[in-house]
């Protein structure tokens, strides 16, 4: 598999296989020809699942080789930013075989994000169920969030967008846009989230979050895009409003101001922020002992900046930032932890894994 140097100084026609790196990782294609893949998750077999936006889930063998598209896949609305989001497997995935499925459904005129859950056997689902439905529809084809995560006691955490048009739902607790919502795996809502009267609701006021990460200490991180400027990296805690439109890092994409307000009483402060925007996707807490130096590290891909963000973390504060892999000169759609401690990165086409210089 061809490897991509960093930092090179070389000509690009020999950068890719003889320059002498500046830092100790390589980069190399694990697999390729992938249509705009857009998750990553690995088995315990050492396998990976993809989703790809346009509808199609794939299993990834060790050596990144694609079987035939998953059978039983639910259709998903594919428009505009719909389409097949997050792949999540069961905590109890050797025992149960389950597998979650984050997309866009509907119609052009009633479309929101959902949830299916079924058994992964061989190259098909089976028993297939979508146990949620965003209980709040709309006409947009954009902003769904999609992320998801299991929390440590067996419940699943969905991101949810604003819409786009309808950015003031983002406030509104009966409202499932702009969110972070809790669920038990049969999709019902998980008790203890902190609105009864609203009992799929975590914490709100998200614009579009598609970085979601919990930590070995538990540690909820999400990221979300902001308009123009103001992408926002945020600790989630049950009950909390992050804010969205009320106050915000950004302006209109026109260049009108969406609210006079950075912050306000009662409304939480990002721990880090980027103006201009980076457009964020992806995101890993890295905790294995394979780079020692970025271990309690978060990674987060650029969708605009094609590259990789790592945020570095002493002690739970951030401390620095760096741009890296930027070689890849691609849009980052996600970027996770492999089983071995590597780091596997999605561009429009391929995953690329990131191990330490031989």
């Amino acid at each position: 598999m061809p490897i991509i140097s960093r930092l090179c100084i070389c000509a690009l026609s020999i950068c890719l296989s003889t320059c002498a790196l500046a830092e100790d990782y390589q980069l190399e294609y694990w697999a390729e020809g992938l249509e705009l893949p857009w998750s990553i998750a690995f088995l315990p077999d050492g396998s990976a699942l993809v989703t790809e936006l346009g509808g199609k889930l794939k299993r990834l063998d060790e050596s990144g080789k694609a079987g035939p598209p998953i059978e039983n896949v639910p259709a998903v609305y594919f428009a505009g930013q719909g389409g097949l989001f997050d792949v999540l497997p069961d905590p109890d995935f050797l025992h149960n075989g389950q597998i979650y499925l984050a997309f866009a459904e509907g119609s052009p005129e009633n479309n929101g994000t959902a949830v299916a859950r079924g058994k992964l056997d061989g190259d098909s689902l089976t028993n297939v169920e979508i146990i949620f439905r965003n209980f709040t529809r709309k006409d947009t084809p954009v902003h769904y969030g999609g992320r998801m995560a299991f929390m440590a006691d067996g419940t699943l955490l969905l991101t949810t967008g604003d819409g786009f048009n309808y950015r003031e739902a983002a406030q509104d607790i009966s409202s499932g846009l702009g969110k972070v919502l809790r669920m038990n795996t049969d999709g019902s809502p998980a008790s203890g989230n902190p609105f009864p009267e609203s009992p799929y609701v975590y914490s709100y006021g998200h614009r579009n979050p598609q970085g979601l990460a919990i930590s070995d200490a538990g540690v909820i991180w999400l990221h979300e895009h902001g308009p123009r400027g103001g992408d926002e990296l945020n600790r989630i805690e049950p009950g909390v409003n992050y804010g969205w439109p009320a106050i915000t890092h950004g302006v209109d994409y026109s260049g009108a101001v969406i609210s006079p307000f950075s912050e306000w009483e009662g409304m939480a402060q990002p721990e880090h922020y980027w103006v201009p925007s980076i457009a964020p996707s992806g995101l890993t807490v890295y905790e294995a002992d394979l780079f020692p130096e970025w271990k309690g590290d978060l990674f987060v891909g650029a969708l605009v900046n094609r590259e990789v963000r790592r945020l570095e973390f002493m002690a739970g504060k951030m401390t620095g930032e760096e741009s890296i892999f930027g070689k890849l000169s691609a849009r980052i759609r996600d970027v996770r932890q492999g089983p071995g401690g590597e780091l596997y990165i999605l561009t429009p086409d391929s995953v690329v894994r990131a191990t330490p210089e031989n």
